[in-house]
């Protein structure tokens, strides 16, 4: 069984877990991928392309998100996607529920952020762990300027593409 690794200041370190490390450098979906975990035969193979495609997928997603890209939705997101969020106006005040289908995320796209009415800029967090790779399906982790989104992914035709969402806003 091969081992997975970490990247740490240059040298590769065999783990149980592989990471990979976010910098300054000319932003692709590896810059901001944790960690992922992958379960086979050949699971450092396996994992590390699977883990790029993955975050790629939810970097088209967030980024479509932020930067008015609803054509990035349409590349990354199932249309049988199923999404349900818990949001809040203020700490104080109650959550509440919000279902999604994958018309009403390509419309959200198009207008959330329209002339940057969000505030969304270099610093923004857009953070994306890769939580565990099969085959055929995976999980992944986005903390965003919105909340935390929980996601479960599907193999489709070779490409992976992002089929559920529950996500909740930043708890105060």
């Amino acid at each position: 069984m091969r081992l997975p690794y970490i990247l740490v200041a240059g040298v590769f370190v065999l783990v149980g877990l592989a990471a990979f490390v976010i910098h300054d450098a000319p932003e692709t979906a590896a810059d901001h991928v944790i960690a992922h975990s992958a379960h086979g035969s050949d699971e450092a193979s396996v994992s590390d392309a699977a883990a790029s495609e993955i975050a790629e997928a939810i970097l088209d997603y967030v980024e479509g998100i932020y930067n008015v890209e609803p054509e990035r939705i349409a590349r990354s997101v199932s249309k049988d996607l199923v999404k349900y969020g818990y949001w809040r106006q203020s700490a104080d005040a109650a959550y509440r529920g919000s279902p999604m289908n994958y018309d009403q995320l390509y419309a959200l796209a198009g207008s959330w952020n329209v002339d940057n009415r969000q505030g969304i800029n270099d610093k923004s967090p857009k953070e994306i762990k890769v939580l565990d790779v099969l085959d055929k399906t995976a999980t992944a982790k986005l903390t965003a300027d919105w909340g935390i989104d929980y996601f479960q992914l599907e193999k489709i035709e070779g490409k992976w593409m992002i089929r559920h969402v529950l996500w909740q806003s930043h708890p105060e």
